[in-house]
C-alpha cells in the first residue's frame, strides 16, 4: 500500500513538473510573438528584429489579382525598413493564441488575427509561426499567414 502511494506521488510530481514546464515555455513563446507585434506597432525595428532569427522567412497565402490562391514571399529586410519608416498611419495586429505546440527546440503557434490601419480593420486571417529555441531563447524563424478582406469589426 505504501509503495503504491509513493509510486502515485512520484507520477503526480512528474506530471506536475511537466505541466509547469510547458506553461513556462508557452509564456516565453507568447512573449516573443507579442514583442514582434509590439515592435511592428511602435515602429521599433530593434524590438521587432529581436523576436526573430537572423534569417526569418515571411510568406503569405492569398488570392492574386485574378483570384488564384498563391504563396508570396516577403523580403525580411524590406519589411524591417517599412516598419522603421516614419508614417502617419498606425498599424496594429490583434491576435488570439489558439494553439501552441512546443518541444525542446521547436514550436508551432496558430494565431487568428485582425489587422488594423488607423483603427479600422484592413484585413484578417491566420498566422502560423514556427519558432526555434536558440541560446538567446525562442526566436521566430518562419511566418506564413492568410489574408482576406471583408472582416467584421
Amino acid at each position: 500500500m505504501r509503495q503504491s502511494r509513493a509510486y502515485f506521488l512520484l507520477i503526480f510530481a512528474a506530471f506536475l513538473t511537466a505541466a509547469l514546464s510547458a506553461q513556462k515555455e508557452d509564456k516565453a513563446i507568447k512573449a516573443v510573438i507579442n514583442n514582434f507585434f509590439a515592435g511592428m506597432e511602435k515602429g521599433d525595428t530593434v524590438l521587432l528584429k529581436s523576436a526573430c532569427t537572423d534569417t526569418p522567412v515571411f510568406q503569405t497565402f492569398m488570392a492574386s489579382k485574378d483570384g488564384q490562391m498563391q504563396v508570396y514571399t516577403e523580403d525580411f529586410d524590406e519589411f524591417v525598413r517599412f516598419i522603421g519608416t516614419p508614417t502617419k498611419d498606425k498599424y496594429k495586429e490583434e491576435i488570439t493564441f489558439e494553439a501552441i505546440h512546443a518541444e525542446k527546440s521547436l514550436a508551432s503557434v496558430w494565431t487568428p488575427y485582425k489587422f488594423y490601419v488607423n483603427g479600422k480593420v484592413s484585413h484578417c486571417g491566420t498566422n502560423s509561426f514556427q519558432l526555434v529555441k536558440t541560446t538567446d531563447g525562442w526566436k521566430i524563424q518562419y511566418i506564413i499567414d492568410t489574408r482576406r478582406r471583408g472582416c467584421k469589426e
